[in-house]
């Protein structure tokens, strides 16, 4: 049985007005979400891009008479792929629905060329989550507090800390399986994407990059150190991490600027789209929720057309607290990452009442505390991260 997903319910209503792009990184499910969920409730006809048959045909625009809605899989891998889409959308939408799917490469081939503008609703499909497999109701309301579950669920968060939220590895929960689906999936994310994409000749530095990330996840990165590692210069590495970004293999948090404190301008955080990859405990506990919260900031922005943007906080004396969720640029709410819990972190306090952060959470990876301290609500990840998506 193919299990649901988030976006299920908003693909379904655009499809009744505008063609639907669906993004995100490899593996999560784009195709299994398009042919196996939505597909059912249309008469859909799939065309992939690597089947020569199917390619032709669907280039030709001989869509089968029968049809309401065409699934075109991998098809921004053709250099005009902007222009023909436009072509066929105008003349064939009394008649058809388009969806079209792909690897994170139509993340940055749809910027350019031709304007689709107008024409299309663009989706960035995210690993499972907590949310996500309780089936919970989509999150609150903004600058409203977050809205919890009576109770967490520690089996499921505890399966998706150790295998990640990918389908594959995370609904069969086996350790050999998921070792080598990470490997093979790197192995295909080089050779598939990087490569076809940017041409980058230097692809054994672009392998050890990968592989120095991971101990970076949580920390403020430095280009330079990982440029003095690599032995290459701070532009191409630079370059590099636009692309893995790009890519979906790893995002980066910018730090959260305002008058009010005397905040860092420049420096990133990095985390990385499979969290599981991240051998340091603590640190991939930061980036589960990390990536929770991004699914969560890119569901209000794809899906209710909100400005909600993530951030960390840092000033200039080091206080540091690990996000900020803003919507429109103003703080809606604060969050604090620890393995177990622990007193409220007192930069938490101090951002708190400096940016007048509506709310505040301090969320520890095991424990059963749940309580307010002086306006600060210090809970267990499995119960807060049921208030996301």
């Amino acid at each position: 049985m193919v299990r649901e997903r988030y976006l299920t319910p908003s693909i379904l209503e655009d499809l009744k007005e505008k063609m639907v792009f669906l993004g995100g990184p490899r593996q999560v499910g784009k195709t299994t979400l398009a042919v196996d969920i939505i597909g059912p409730h249309f008469a859909s006809r799939a065309f992939n891009w690597d089947k020569l048959s199917e390619r032709k045909a669907a280039l030709k625009g001989e869509w089968p008479g029968d049809c309401n809605l065409i699934i075109l899989d991998e098809f921004h891998k053709s250099k005009k792929w902007r222009s023909w889409i436009k072509g066929e959308y105008d003349t064939q939408k009394s008649r058809l629905r388009f969806m079209l799917t792909g690897s994170a490469r139509m993340n940055v081939y749809r910027k350019g060329g031709d304007s689709l503008q107008g024409r299309y609703h663009y989706f960035r499909l995210h690993p499972f989550s907590v949310a996500e497999i309780l089936s919970l109701k989509p999150p609150g309301i903004p600058f409203q507090p977050l809205q919890f579950a009576e109770k967490g669920n520690w089996d499921d968060l505890e399966a998706l800390f150790q295998f990640g939220g990918f389908p594959d590895p995370f609904l069969r929960q086996n350790g050999r399986h998921w070792r080598r689906w990470g490997q093979e999936r790197l192995e295909r994310f080089f050779r598939e994407d990087v490569r076809d994409l940017t041409q980058i000749q230097d692809m054994a530095n672009l392998n050890l990059l990968a592989d120095l990330l991971p101990e970076r996840v949580g920390s403020v990165l430095s280009i330079n150190s990982l440029a003095e590692d690599l032995q290459v210069n701070f532009r191409t590495v630079a370059r590099w991490l636009d692309i893995f970004e790009e890519l979906f293999y790893c995002f980066r948090i910018p730090p959260y600027r305002s008058r009010k404190i005397a905040s860092v301008k420049k420096e990133k955080k990095l985390y990385l789209w499979d969290w599981s990859q991240v051998k340091d405990e603590g640190a991939r506990w930061e980036n589960l929720v990390a990536s929770h919260l991004l699914k969560f900031c890119h569901y209000l922005a794809d899906v209710e057309g909100y400005r909600a943007e993530l951030y960390y906080l840092r000033d200039v004396t080091k206080r540091e607290t690990d996000f900020l969720v803003t919507m429109d640029q103003r703080p809606w709410f604060a969050v604090e990452v620890k393995k177990s819990a622990e007193p409220p972190s007192p930069a938490l306090f101090y951002f708190k009442e400096r940016l007048a952060v509506p709310f505040s959470y301090q969320v520890a990876a095991r424990t059963d505390k749940n309580c307010l301290n002086k306006g600060i609500h210090l809970l267990p990840a499995s119960l807060f991260l049921t208030a996301l998506v």
